[in-house]
C-alpha cells in the first residue's frame, strides 16, 4: 500500500516536471541509508507475506478444508507466477554482489530489472556456447590489437621521417575511428550479431596489413589509414550487446566477467607480445622486423579468426516484440503475473467480480493502471536519438561519466607516452618498455579481484555497521589516490628516476582500475532503465566517453611534442591533474545522490 501511494505520488510530480522525475528519485534514494524510501522494501514482511501467499493458494486449491494457523504444514508451498515474481524482487532488492557481479558491473552490460521468465526462456534458446566464445575472442584480439603497437610506435614513426612524438596520433587514430564505429555497430547489432562480427575482422584484417605495408611503402599516411581502419573494425558495442541479449540470466555474470577478463588479458598480452617481434628479415620485398611484425600477425590472427567465426558462430533469432514484457523499475512498485502468452492477469480470476460494487475507486484504479501500463511502455521504451540519451542523463549520472573519462584519459597519457619518456629519461629498449606495460596490464584482474571481494563485504556487512566504507567512498578515494600519482609523476627540480616513474605510474595505472570498477558498477545503479536497450544505450555512452578521452589525450600527446621531449612529461600531465581535480570537486557535489 505504501508503494502504491508513493508510486502516485512520484506520478504528479512527473506530470508537473515534464519528465521521468520517479526515475531519479528512487534511483537516487533507494539505497541511501537515511532514507525513509528503503522502509517500502522491507524483505522479512515480504516473506512472511510470499509463505502466507503459497499457503493459503495451496489450501483453497486443494480443497483440505480450514486450519488454526498457516504455518500448521510449513512444507506445503505453492507455485504461483506471483510468489516467484514477488521473490525475483526480493532477490533484486537485496543488493547482494559477488566478485562475478562486480565483473559484470564493470564489463557495463546493462540488464533489465526483472525479466520475465517466457523472455528468459527465449534467451535461453538463443544461447549458443561457441557463438559466445567467438564474441570473447574478438575482445581479446581487440585489446591486442590496440595495445600491441604502443611499445614501438615512436621508433615506426622515427623511422618514417616523422617526429616521435608522433606516437600519440598513430595510437589514438584507432580511438578516433571507434567514436563513430561504436554508433552504427551499436544499431547494426539490432538486427543481426553475426555480419557485424565479420564485417569487423574484414576491417580489422585490412588495417594490420596496411599498417604492416607502410614500411615498405615509406608512408605515414597509409600507416595512419591502416589505423583508422582498426578503429572502424570495433565491435565492443556488439560483444557487449550479445552477451546482454543472447545470454541466459543465469549465465550473464560469468559471461560479462568473462568479457573483462578477456579485456584485461589482452591489454596485457598485446605489449608481451611485441617483445616477442626483436627480428629483422625480408621476403619478396616485404619488411619483417619489430614495426611490422605487429600488424602481419595481427592481420593472420583475424583471418584465422574470420574463418572460425564463418564455420562455427550460429546467428541468434530476432528478438520479437511479443518477447518483451515490460517491467516496473525496482520491483516492489508494481508486480504482475506473467503467463505463458505474454499477457497479464490477477492473481485471484474472481477480484474483478467481487469489487464491481466499488465503482468510483474502480474506476479511478482502472484509469491509474491504464496510465502504469503508458508510463511502463513509456519507461522502458529504447531512445532513439542521442539528444533523447542525453536528457534521461541525471546530474549524477553526468558526473559519473565525467569520471570515467577522467580516468580513460589519465590512463591513456600513461600509456602512450611511456615509449617516448621511457626513451628519453632511462634510455630504456623497445623489450623492456613491452614488459613494464605489460606488467602493469597484469595487474588488472588482481586488482578487480580484490576490490571485487571488498565490495561483497560491503554489502554483507553494510547494515551490521555504519562504519564501512561504501561504494562512493572508495570511488573518492579513488580519485584522490590518482590525483597523488599524478603529481608524483611530475619532474620538477631532482633528477628523474626510474623508481618516481615506475611507482608512480603504478599507483596512478591501479588506482584508476580500482575506480573504473567502483565508478561502472555505481553507473550501473543510477542509469535509466531506458538506456539498457536499443541503439544509444548505457553501454555506448560509457564507450563513446572512454574513446573521447583517448583521443584527446593521445592529442595531447602529439601537440605537446612540438614543446620538445623535455617537456612532454610535465605538459601532458597537467589537463589530467586539472581534470582529476575537477572530478573530485563534481563527486563531492553529487556525493549524496550516488545511490
Amino acid at each position: 500500500m505504501n508503494a502504491t501511494g508513493l508510486r502516485k505520488i512520484l506520478k504528479k510530480f512527473d506530470k508537473r516536471f515534464g519528465y521521468r522525475f520517479t526515475d531519479y528519485y528512487v534511483k537516487t534514494r533507494a539505497n541511501h541509508p537515511y532514507s525513509q524510501l528503503r522502509q517500502v522494501f522491507k524483505h522479512v514482511g515480504i516473506g512472511a507475506v510470499v509463505g502466507a501467499i503459497s499457503r493459503n493458494l495451496a489450501e483453497l486449491q486443494d480443497h483440505q478444508g480450514s486450519y488454526i494457523s498457516i504455518y500448521d504444514q510449513p512444507a506445503l508451498s505453492h507455485p504461483d507466477p506471483v510468489v516467484d515474481s514477488i521473490k525475483a524482487a526480493v532477490n533484486r532488492l537485496s543488493h547482494s554482489t559477488n566478485f562475478l557481479e562486480f565483473l559484470g558491473k564493470h564489463a557495463f552490460i546493462m540488464q533489465e530489472e526483472l525479466p520475465s521468465p517466457s523472455g528468459d526462456q527465449d534467451v535461453e534458446q538463443r544461447y549458443h556456447f561457441t557463438s559466445l566464445l567467438l564474441n570473447l575472442v574478438n575482445t581479446f584480439l581487440y585489446m591486442v590489437n590496440t595495445y600491441v603497437i604502443v611499445p614501438t610506435a615512436d621508433n615506426y614513426s622515427l623511422s618514417l621521417g616523422a617526429a616521435a612524438t608522433l606516437c600519440g596520433v598513430i595510437i589514438g587514430s584507432m580511438a578516433v575511428a571507434q567514436v563513430f564505429s561504436s554508433v552504427y555497430f551499436s544499431a547494426w547489432s539490432n538486427r543481426s550479431y553475426l555480419k557485424p562480427l565479420v564485417f569487423s575482422s574484414i576491417v580489422l584484417l585490412v588495417g594490420n596489413t596496411l599498417y604492416a605495408m607502410a614500411y615498405d611503402l615509406n608512408s605515414i599516411a597509409v600507416l595512419l589509414i591502416g589505423r583508422l581502419f582498426c578503429g572502424l573494425g570495433s565491435a565492443r558495442a556488439v560483444n557487449r550487446r550479445y552477451i546482454s541479449d543472447c545470454v541466459p540470466l543465469k549465465l550473464r555474470m560469468r559471461a560479462s566477467a568473462g568479457f573483462v577478463s578477456a579485456s584485461a588479458l589482452g591489454m596485457a598480452c598485446g605489449p608481451a607480445l611485441a617483445c616477442l617481434f626483436q627480428t629483422n628479415f625480408k621476403i619478396y620485398k616485404l619488411t619483417f622486423n619489430e614495426d611490422t611484425l605487429p600488424g602481419w600477425v595481427m592481420a593472420l590472427l583475424w583471418l584465422v579468426y574470420l574463418l572460425w567465426l564463418w564455420i562455427s558462430f550460429r546467428e541468434p533469432p530476432l528478438e520479437t516484440k511479443e518477447n518483451l514484457v515490460p517491467q516496473e523499475a525496482n520491483a516492489g512498485l508494481l508486480i504482475n503475473c506473467t503467463v505463458d502468452n505474454g499477457s497479464t492477469r490477477p492473481l485471484l480470476l474472481n477480484s474483478e467480480a467481487k469489487q464491481k460494487d466499488e465503482n468510483d475507486d474502480q474506476e479511478l484504479d482502472n484509469d491509474d493502471h491504464d496510465e502504469d501500463d503508458e508510463d511502463s511502455k513509456i519507461t522502458h521504451r529504447p531512445v532513439t536519438s542521442i539528444m533523447s540519451a542525453y536528457r534521461l542523463l541525471t546530474p549524477s549520472v553526468k558526473v559519473q561519466l565525467f569520471v570515467y573519462f577522467m580516468l580513460k584519459y589519465a590512463m591513456e597519457i600513461l600509456l602512450a607516452e611511456s615509449s617516448v619518456i621511457t626513451e628519453h629519461y632511462f634510455i630504456w629498449s623497445t623489450s623492456r618498455v613491452a614488459i613494464f606495460l605489460a606488467c602493469l596490464g597484469l595487474t588488472v584482474l588482481p586488482v578487480n579481484i580484490i576490490v571485487g571481494n571488498y565490495i561483497s563485504n560491503i554489502f554483507e556487512e553494510r547494515f551490521i555497521s555504519s562504519l564501512l566504507l561504501d561504494c562512493r567512498q572508495v570511488l573518492l578515494a579513488s580519485e584522490i589516490i590518482v590525483c597523488i600519482g599524478i603529481l608524483l609523476s611530475f619532474h620538477i627540480l631532482v633528477p628523474y628516476s626510474v623508481p618516481q616513474y615506475v611507482g608512480s605510474a603504478l599507483i596512478t595505472f591501479v588506482a584508476a582500475e580500482v575506480l573504473e570498477g567502483v565508478n561502472l558498477s555505481l553507473l550501473s545503479r543510477v542509469m535509466s532503465s531506458r538506456l539498457s536497450r536499443g541503439t544509444y544505450n548505457g553501454g555506448l555512452l560509457s564507450t563513446e566517453a572512454g574513446t573521447l578521452a583517448r583521443v584527446i589525450a593521445d592529442g595531447t600527446i602529439t601537440l605537446s611534442g612540438y614543446l620538445g621531449e623535455s617537456r612532454l612529461l610535465n605538459v601532458t600531465l597537467l589537463p589530467s591533474l586539472f581534470i582529476c581535480i575537477s572530478s573530485i570537486v563534481a563527486t563531492c557535489i553529487t556525493y549524496n545522490s550516488l545511490y
